[in-house]
């Protein structure tokens, strides 16, 4: 399940150059009588600003702080080998979003195969995690064989924390269990019993469930015995099939990520690239709904991406929104992004436009 667009640019991310403009800080004055005195206070406050991340809340229940949004890593590492200049140029990535300006790094045990985690692990021997960051992972069923047992959890938790270097973890999720049914992995010796003897033994804090499918995680939800959700793709300008979902997890004090807000490509790159939605083709009505969209944006001066990522940072159920990069400068394109202001009357006209025409059938 990547939260991260596999596209030449390899994320989910702002295509804007305007966007990639230095950061400025909100309270800068305006006028310095020196010029040098001028690059002082801004190396200043942005350096503080730094030193926390940006604008923490609670993860649910979890005691874990998150920030709005949460810096996915599907593809980090991917085509690297230990020791070549490749690998030295992810784990330049991997410390720039250790030490930036969001709380949470989201990865997984399969994500490149193992090289996500394994670039982490590098970044973090090498210079640490800024104070109040945090890498989150996820178990994921055996790559060999699909086997997804209580067994496999621990292999899997095992494996995740040998790569990052770690003894315990804040949050594991459960990852896309479709390898086994919800009866087998509710089953004594299952998956959900693996996943509760880490959080009952001190190993993790807490654990969430990660999937796509609305009708599986309902089911997960249900048991109460998770912390946090993770849904992808179907909480976005155009697909709204996972809110039910979303209400039920906050009202059981669950934390909600809400990754892929540019649904693989098609709200980052815009109804004329043709790009997939959910990594399916972008049937011509959605395309057509999306040019609509686009033509919103432009009457109220803002764009599609922006827009898209704004529509899952204003829900007052999403607690973070996991957008997948893959180069430093993306970090500061979404901060830029997420201080940008979308006009109210922007999401009034949006409502007017209806039930958008998804793809995704679950």
């Amino acid at each position: 399940m990547p939260e991260q667009l596999q596209h030449p640019e390899q994320s989910e991310q702002l295509q804007h150059p305007e966007q990639s403009e230095q950061l400025q800080h909100p309270e800068q004055p305006e006028q310095l009588q020196h010029p040098e005195q001028s690059e002082q206070l801004q190396h200043s406050e942005q350096s503080e600003q730094l030193q926390h991340p940006v604008d923490p809340r609670p993860l649910g229940g979890t005691g874990l702080l998150a920030s709005p949004i949460t810096l996915g890593t599907s593809s980090l590492g991917a085509g690297t080998s230990p020791g070549d200049p490749e690998e030295a140029a992810a784990v330049e990535i991997a410390q720039a979003m250790l030490h930036g300006p969001y709380a949470l790094v989201d990865t997984s045990n399969n994500y490149a195969q193992g090289r996500s985690e394994t670039v982490l692990g590098l970044a973090l021997a090498k210079g640490g995690a800024a104070e109040g960051r945090s890498v989150v992972t996820k178990a994921d069923q055996n790559p060999e064989t699909g086997s997804f047992d209580r067994n496999r959890v621990r292999r899997s938790f095992e494996e995740s924390c040998r790569r990052l270097g770690v003894d315990k973890l804040g949050l594991l999720h459960l990852h896309d269990p479709y390898s086994v049914t919800f009866e087998e992995a509710a089953a004594p010796g299952g998956a959900i019993a693996g996943m509760l003897e880490l959080k009952e033994e001190g190993l993790v804090d807490a654990i969430g469930i990660a999937a796509g499918t609305v009708s599986l995680m309902r089911q997960y939800v249900a048991t109460g015995a998770f912390d946090v959700l993770l849904t992808h793709n179907r909480f976005t300008l155009v697909d709204r099939s996972a809110l039910p979902l979303i209400e039920d997890a906050a009202e059981r004090g669950m934390g909600v990520f809400n990754a892929a807000p540019f649904g693989g490509g098609l709200l980052a790159r815009g109804s004329a690239s043709g790009a997939t939605y959910a990594y399916t083709d972008s049937p011509p009505e959605l395309l057509e709904w999306v040019g609509q969209v686009e033509g919103l944006c432009s009457r109220h001066g803002t764009d599609l991406p922006t827009a898209a990522l704004h529509f899952s940072l204003r829900s007052p159920l999403v607690d973070s929104t996991i957008v997948g990069i893959s180069s430093t400068k993306r970090i500061e394109q979404l901060e830029r992004a997420r201080q940008t202001e979308v006009p109210p009357s922007f999401w009034e006209e949006l409502d007017a436009l209806g039930t958008p025409p998804s793809n995704i059938t679950d």
